[in-house]
């Protein structure tokens, strides 16, 4: 059934499924993956998610709840990094595997499948999430799971579709709470193309009763918690942290993110879906279009659009096929199939070294000046020789052996008494992840989520501290001394610095604990 409508754009046949295509493209993502899972070593948020995952709770200050629990998995799966990093490489194959189908579902045969698939693997987006645990990694997997139940009703008219399309936007909000943005787009997309009269029946409704459920848990943890996230995102404004982007720098951000050489085929695929032989499901193409304009107008990283962007392939690589079909002599056909599939193999490999973890890092700052092209900065605080997704994987144990000589050169005394305190979230779970081997005291912080777990046993009667200076300790406490150094080549320069002994606080710690909130 077409609910588009007459004059909409019919919709096109459903093709054969190419599974050979699929399992190739999977199998090939992996491989990608695999080999890397043990290169450098764990990104920032990695650590502060396993410091999470020892905490399940139904929410965070800063992300939704599903992140601490793939975390889980892991340190059940032992805590290693290959173990952390191989969920994320799953994660990334299924998206592939859901650009195939949304590529059959859009009409497309075997090159569009093909293609989609193909244009998923050498994304250098994909191929960064697919390498590191966050919460980003699974987006796009629930948007797009909700945009192929999209295509199923459109192509079916089948509006319990809807239950489906509700549980995979309630679980995405559970995995990142941007998925509300998603769900405002499809709203509107409902809204202003023929899908309008799905209002007026009970499915759609009951789709958003089954969000709304599932989102419940974390809905209610931040009624009880009087809405840190809120408090959070409005500290991050306020301050200033992130890069703010105009809309044009936006969208040409978009096209670096993707891939320069995928612009063509994504900017086909809008144009498919509005305006060519995609149009059944203009819906998709609206939401994108929504999605565009909310990013733009609340500052957001370039990267919030990313999860949109394997159904513009999907679209785009229909259009293709269907051009390329009209080719009269097959010889040409062939030809101009060929040449598109080995420009995006080539384009992939070179720009793979920047998105995975190939290279050493003298090697990948060398090759990152021989391309003339270096990653925009997403917050504007973190600076160091790397971009910030592969410095913030350097430095962590160093920070804990040098933290560890730092409690082991105390007075026995002292070290009986003493506790860390971290500045961040990185660093105390750098801290709790190394430090039981180094017999390290307890750690503690008020940095995001860990201000909810407290000061445990700790009296502050002996602090050792990280990432802080002089001035602000001495008024905090009666002895301040400058105990020892951390500096790593390759990390963040903000990690670098003075590790401080602080004794005798002015203030009991239960009492000076409040303000040691730091949500940013």
């Amino acid at each position: 059934m077409n609910l588009e409508g007459p004059g909409a754009g019919a919709v096109p046949p459903l093709q054969p499924l190419s599974v050979g295509v699929l399992a190739a493209l999977v199998t090939a993502k992996l491989a990608i993956h695999l080999p890397l899972l043990g290169r450098y070593g764990y990104f920032r948020d990695e650590l502060y998610f396993l410091d999470c995952a020892r905490h399940l709770d139904w929410g965070y200050v800063d992300h939704a709840p599903l992140v601490a629990v793939y975390a889980k998995v892991a340190l059940l799966l032992g805590g290693s990094l290959p173990a952390l990093r191989l969920i994320p490489a799953v994660a990334g194959a299924a998206l592939v595997a859901l650009a195939v189908l949304l590529a059959r579902e859009l009409g497309g045969g075997r090159v569009a499948q093909a293609a989609a698939g193909g244009a998923v693997l050498v994304s250098p987006i994909y191929l960064m999430l697919g390498s590191v645990m966050t919460m980003n990694a699974f987006e796009p997997l629930f948007w797009m799971g909700a945009a192929w139940v999209l295509l199923r009703l459109v192509r079916t008219g089948d509006s319990r579709l809807w239950l489906a399309f509700g549980a995979l936007v309630g679980l995405g909000l559970e995995n990142k709470h941007s998925t509300v943005f998603f769900g405002i787009a499809v709203a509107a997309a409902v809204v202003l193309t023929p899908l309008r009269r799905e209002l007026a029946k009970p499915w759609i409704w009951l789709g958003a009763a089954v969000a709304l459920l599932l989102f419940a848990p974390n809905l209610i943890w931040q009624w009880q918690h009087a809405f840190p996230t809120l408090e959070d995102l409005r500290n991050v404004r306020e301050s200033g942290k992130n890069v703010e982007l105009g809309p044009i720098a936006f969208v040409v951000q978009q096209a670096l993110m993707v891939h320069p050489v995928l612009l063509p085929l994504w900017t086909a695929g809008l144009a498919h879906l509005l305006a060519g032989r995609g149009r059944a499901f203009r819906a998709l193409g609206v939401a994108y279009l929504a999605l565009l304009g909310i990013f733009m107008a609340l500052h957001g990283k370039n990267y919030y659009l990313a999860p949109a962007y394997p159904m513009l392939f999907a679209a785009g690589c229909v259009a293709f096929e269907t051009w390329t079909a009209r080719l009269a002599a097959g010889r040409l056909r062939h030809g101009v199939r060929a040449v598109a599939a080995a420009l995006l193999v080539a384009a992939g490999a070179l720009t793979a070294p920047l998105s995975l973890p190939l290279l050493d890092p003298r090697d990948f700052l060398a090759y990152q000046a021989w391309l003339g092209v270096a990653p925009e900065k997403t917050e504007v605080a973190h600076d160091g020789p790397l971009p910030q997704l592969w410095g913030d994987q350097f430095g962590w144990p160093e920070l804990a052996a040098d933290v560890a000589a730092v409690v082991r050169a105390l007075p026995a005394e002292d070290r009986a008494r003493a506790c860390i305190f971290a500045n961040n979230y990185g660093e105390a779970g750098a801290l709790n992840l190394f430090g039981p081997a180094l017999e390290l005291p307890p750690v503690i912080s008020g940095h995001q989520t860990l201000f909810f777990w407290g000061p445990k046993d700790c009296t502050g009667e002996v602090l050792v501290v990280t990432q802080d200076d002089r001035e602000s300790l001495e008024r905090s406490c009666n002895s301040v001394e400058e105990a020892g150094h951390h500096e790593h080549p390759w990390g963040m320069a903000e990690e670098n610095g003075a590790i401080w002994v602080c004794r005798g606080l002015k203030l009991p710690l239960s009492e000076a604990w409040p303000r040691v909130k730091h949500w940013n």
